[in-house]
C-alpha cells in the first residue's frame, strides 16, 4: 500500500531526531565527564536515588539493553562505591540495586544533564508546542516499539516452526 505521507517530511523528521539525539547526548556526556560517569551510569543512579532499591531486571527492561551491557555498568558503579548489588530476599537468584550514601552525595552534586538539555534546547518554546512535540514523539516511539516487538515475535515463531520441522523430520 503506498504511503500518503510526504517522504521528505519523514526524512527531515528522522534526520532532526537523530541530530537532536546526538547533540543532547554530547551535552549530557560533557556534563557527566567531570564525575567519571556515563549516561547509562547516571540513569541508574537517578532511578535508584528516586525509587531504589530496585531489581536489576527491572532496570534492564527500562533501559531496553542487553543484560551483559547493564552488568558492566553495574559493576563499574559498584567498583566506584556508588551502588550496592545484593541478593533479592524474595528471589535469591535475582539482584537488588541500591544507591550508597557516596552515590547519593555524588548524584546530588551533579547538575541534571536532562535539565541542562531541556533549558538550552527548549527555552522560549511555548508549552503547547512542547506538548505537541512530546505527544507526537511518544506516539511515534510507541508505534515503532510495537512494530519491532511484533517483528521479533514473528522471527521467534518462524524459528520455532523451523525447529519443529527439523525435529519431526
Amino acid at each position: 500500500m503506498p504511503s500518503i505521507l510526504n517522504p521528505d517530511d519523514l526524512d527531515a523528521a528522522g534526520v532532526w531526531a537523530k541530530r537532536y539525539f546526538l547533540a543532547s547526548r554530547a551535552v549530557a556526556e560533557a556534563a557527566l565527564r567531570p564525575y567519571d560517569l556515563g549516561n547509562t551510569q547516571y540513569y541508574v543512579l537517578t532511578r535508584l536515588a528516586a525509587d531504589g532499591p530496585l531489581p536489576q531486571r527491572e532496570v534492564t527492561r527500562e533501559l531496553d539493553i542487553e543484560r551483559a551491557t547493564l552488568s558492566a555498568v553495574i559493576s563499574a558503579l559498584v567498583r566506584k562505591g556508588l551502588i550496592e548489588q545484593t541478593p533479592d530476599p524474595r528471589d535469591q537468584r535475582q539482584k537488588l540495586l541500591n544507591i550508597t550514601p557516596t552515590g547519593r552525595a555524588l548524584w546530588q552534586s551533579i547538575d541534571d544533564p536532562i535539565g541542562i538539555i531541556a533549558s538550552v534546547a527548549f527555552e522560549g518554546v511555548a508549552r503547547s508546542e512542547l506538548a505537541t512535540m512530546n505527544r507526537i514523539l511518544a506516539e511515534a516511539t510507541r508505534r515503532l516499539t510495537d512494530y519491532r516487538k511484533a517483528d521479533e515475535r514473528k522471527a521467534d515463531d518462524k524459528k520455532t516452526d523451523e525447529q519443529k520441522g527439523t525435529a519431526s523430520a
